[in-house]
């Protein structure tokens, strides 16, 4: 009898619901949910005014990659396509895409955390935060982001755990609101009036409206190239000591892009040293070529660290670069950072996500150039190829110097397979979309010369020669070219004082055979490397290979 009371008991107790009140324990004055779960960080909130901490901005974004503080300048800079905003710690001015405004409350940083204000991260990102007065909890929304409502149909209550054992944190009378988050065993993981986040009974609501959080306005998206169905066909013009002479450049069929390396950083503080020229600019414009201008960081490693490190210098080269833009009436931007230590990969990626949304509004196209990737730190692991593909209107891929000027082997400048395997490698592993990669093709070879020295040891040394050349070297010796399957492309070698030669040609075989690559992966299009090192009839080569439709 007594074990049957104990067995009646223990089912009675299970079945009547738990009336013990409670107050959950944040460690937080003003603990931070998002999505129906307490984020790692608190808000602060003083009068109304809210701000939030960068982190917690990340896991709304989804991502920090807007978000940047530079800790010895107090700056915090956000961006997004079309916008750049400034800010810093302590300050209420504030500019958006160079123009100044008033802030009502300043960024602040508390406890080692980074607060920006609410009003710019709504106008910027649309995020939306709601203060519950009572438990000072404040709840993040996302832009984009469902909320599903709902009321009760009769009386209950917001437990701490999906079970009527479990205390209560809110009582609900019939008819209170309730955001659902989760659906787990017959009840609702819900976000009552006071901000927490508890269980209710499904049986014990009604699912109402779902309301979606409003997208900021954006503006209507940059257009990089406007010549629809017509892949772009840019040749650099390499720059050093002076402008060429355009009355002596020939017809070049079928270029739509020219890129000549005026620009390049002089100093840490930003300083760009210009070659412009307006005459040339004129000449292009006559051909219909559109002029996209290079800018190197002169391949300096130290000057680059200098120049990226600090909001004011990054926004020095881009003021710099805007005003060349419109005092030469380009039409776009193409970057090439090498030999870059690997500590400045994040302020490179800032520095093109500064830039960009800048350009776009004065309608410039900005690009970048990349090379394959490489286990080499200055030379490829810098580049975070992916987050940068994110930001820019096109990337050049620069396959060539696969066997550079100094490569202790022979071999080709581009071998065809080495090629296709760095296109595959920035299409699926940094997911570089198709439509803006552009693949960079030489037209330059290599003379190597393999000489047996005293030693025993192969020697070897290259020198960079133009098509014309190599087909003079062709027939001053009488040369027959074959094929070299495994490269692609054709071959020759030849004896000279004791030493051989051997030249991986660049010629029509190879150039269509890269253009082939671009149909065959739907790229952008292509860019050489440089204008003078072809011969003529190559413009039309490149240009019929890339009309041919599947």
């Amino acid at each position: 009898m007594a074990i049957l009371l104990a067995g009646g008991f223990a089912g009675w107790y299970y079945l009547i619901p738990n009336s013990e009140r409670i107050v959950p324990d944040y460690d937080r004055a003003h603990p931070i949910l998002y999505g129906g779960q307490e984020l790692p960080f608190g808000a602060l909130v003083d009068d109304g005014a809210v701000k939030l901490p960068l982190g917690a901005i990340a896991e709304v974004l989804g991502s920090s990659e807007s978000l940047y503080y530079e800790e010895a300048t107090g700056s915090i800079v956000l961006t997004t396509v079309d916008k750049v905003v400034h800010l810093k710690t302590d300050a209420l001015t504030a500019s958006m895409n160079q123009e100044p405004f008033e802030l009502a409350f300043a960024a602040e940083v508390a406890e080692d955390e980074v607060y920006i204000p609410m009003t710019p991260l709504q106008e910027l990102y649309g995020v939306r935060a709601l203060v519950h007065e009572e438990s000072g909890i404040v709840t993040l929304f996302a832009p984009g982001q469902s909320i599903q409502h709902a009321e009760t149909v009769r009386s209950s209550a917001v437990r701490s755990g999906p079970t009527i054992r479990e205390p209560v944190l809110e009582p609900l009378a019939e008819g209170a609101e309730v955001r659902i988050w989760e659906e787990e065993a017959g009840w609702y993981k819900v976000q009552g009036n006071n901000g927490y986040i508890g269980y209710v009974p499904k049986r014990d609501v009604r699912l109402t409206t779902i309301e979606t959080v409003a997208e900021p306005e954006r503006a209507e998206g940059f257009v990089p190239w406007e010549h629809y169905g017509e892949r772009i066909n840019l040749t650099w013009e390499a720059v050093y000591s002076r402008n060429p002479d355009t009355s002596k450049i020939g017809e070049m069929p079928g270029v739509n892009v020219v890129s000549p390396t005026w620009f390049e950083l002089v100093d840490g503080s930003g300083k760009i040293r210009s070659k412009a020229d307006s005459q040339y600019v004129a000449w292009a414009h006559k051909r219909g070529y559109h002029v996209w201008a290079l800018f190197s960081n002169s391949f300096d490693p130290d000057l680059t660290t200098e120049a990226l490190g600090s909001y004011e210098s990054r926004l020095s080269m881009i003021k710099q670069l805007l005003a060349y833009t419109q005092m030469y009436n380009l039409q776009g931007i193409n970057l090439d950072f090498e030999n870059v230590y690997t500590k400045d990969k994040e302020n490179l990626v800032q520095f093109v996500r500064e830039l960009t949304p800048l350009m776009h509004e004065q309608g410039q196209v900005v690009s970048i150039d990349v090379v394959p990737k490489s286990n080499s730190e200055m030379w490829s692991l810098f580049l975070d190829r992916e987050a940068l593909a994110r930001t820019v209107d096109y990337m050049m891929l620069m396959a060539y110097d696969e066997h550079w000027g100094s490569s202790p082997v022979s071999g080709s400048v581009a071998s065809l397979p080495w090629v296709e395997r760095s296109i595959v490698r920035l299409l699926e592993e940094d997911h570089v979309p198709p439509q803006k990669l552009v693949l960079g093709i030489p037209l330059y070879t290599r003379v190597w010369t393999e000489q047996t020295g005293a030693d025993g040891k192969v020697e070897v040394s290259s020198r960079a020669i133009g098509m014309e050349t190599a087909d003079q070297i062709l027939a001053e010796r009488d040369l027959t070219p074959v094929l070299d399957e495994a490269a692609g492309q054709h071959y020759v070698e030849y004896e000279e004082e004791g030493a051989t030669k051997r030249i991986w040609l660049e010629d029509g075989k190879s150039a269509r055979a890269r253009v082939q690559l671009v149909r065959k992966y739907d790229l952008a299009g292509i860019a050489s490397w440089q204008r003078g090192f072809q011969k003529p009839q190559i413009w039309e080569a490149l240009h019929q290979e890339l009309q041919v439709r599947p």
